[in-house]
């Protein structure tokens, strides 16, 4: 028996909602977005991408419905996909990934963190059982059935679920409104920080514009510990307060990278803010 395995090229769910976040990125770091003109070309209304999306986009949006409905919904969806040309949609996959990859690197690209991920890779997997002439094992029809169903009949609303809805309603807004509720996102935060540090409101900044791609922000953060480090050394070598000296001294021993293997959170963020509130103090007071 087969088994049907995941394909985040193919996955036409993912990969739009991973052009909707890049397209976040592009537009608060003030760059002229690809995204934005790719999911117009492959995701407007009447293309094959659109539709075949909209099947991932019924099962993501229905969420706390009883089980009936989830198992009519997730068999309506099945039978649907079953209506595509394979052809076609094969061939617009294969271009959209083509032109993806000529505008981001696709490591990154796809490192970005989509909350939905689980439910969009099951519902993919999904599909393709349903859409094979092959003998398929069937634990890999339950697994990623129950994973569906899980997430529709009942899903726990967390922050995290909540900052990621804010940014599927603005990706259902037109180009230009879209960007106008950015350049608005962004005045606010300017105003709600204005007291912070040039490098601090750098560090923030990057923090809500690199879009969890966590090599990327892994790179940046790593820059700033290492001249962190050396702005403390230096400033270190003026202080006169034997104990402080000590103390300045343990904390750059102690600080380092981040490794491959660490996960980026909040508390990278946190420190790295307390480090330049530091060196600004070392300043003042010598």
């Amino acid at each position: 028996m087969n088994k049907i395995k995941h394909s985040k090229y193919r996955n036409t769910g993912l990969i739009f909602n991973l052009l909707v976040k890049q397209l976040t990125s592009d537009v608060l770091e003030g760059r002229n977005s690809a995204s934005s003109a790719i999911i117009k070309k492959y995701f407007s209304d009447n293309s094959i991408l659109s539709r075949e999306y909209k099947l991932y986009q019924v099962v993501t949006e229905n969420v706390n419905i009883g089980t009936g409905r989830a198992n009519a919904i997730i068999s309506t969806v099945l039978e649907l996909s079953r209506k595509f040309n394979k052809e076609k949609l094969t061939k617009a996959k294969y271009e959209l990934i083509k032109e993806v990859k000529e505008n981001y690197d696709l490591d990154e690209f796809f490192s970005i963190k989509i909350p939905e991920y689980k439910v969009l890779a099951a519902t993919y997997t999904l599909i393709e059982c349903h859409n094979t002439e092959d003998l398929i094992d069937p634990d890999t029809i339950v697994s990623n059935r129950t994973t569906v169903l899980e997430h529709m009949v009942q899903e726990k609303t967390t922050e995290e679920n909540s900052r990621e809805s804010l940014i599927e309603e603005y990706s259902k807004y037109d180009h230009d409104l879209r960007l106008l509720t950015y350049r608005i996102l962004l005045q606010k935060f300017n105003n709600k920080y204005s007291t912070l540090l040039p490098v601090q409101k750098e560090i923030l900044k990057e923090f809500i514009v690199a879009v969890s791609s966590t090599k990327k922000l892994r790179t940046f953060v790593n820059e700033h510990i290492g001249k962190i480090k050396t702005t403390l050394q230096d400033l270190n070598s003026k202080v006169g307060d034997e104990v402080l000296k000590i103390k300045i001294n343990e904390l750059v021993n102690n600080m380092s990278e981040v490794k491959v293997s660490e996960k980026l959170e909040d508390n990278h963020l946190i420190t790295l803010m307390n480090y330049y509130e530091l060196i600004e103090e070392l300043k003042n007071t010598n």
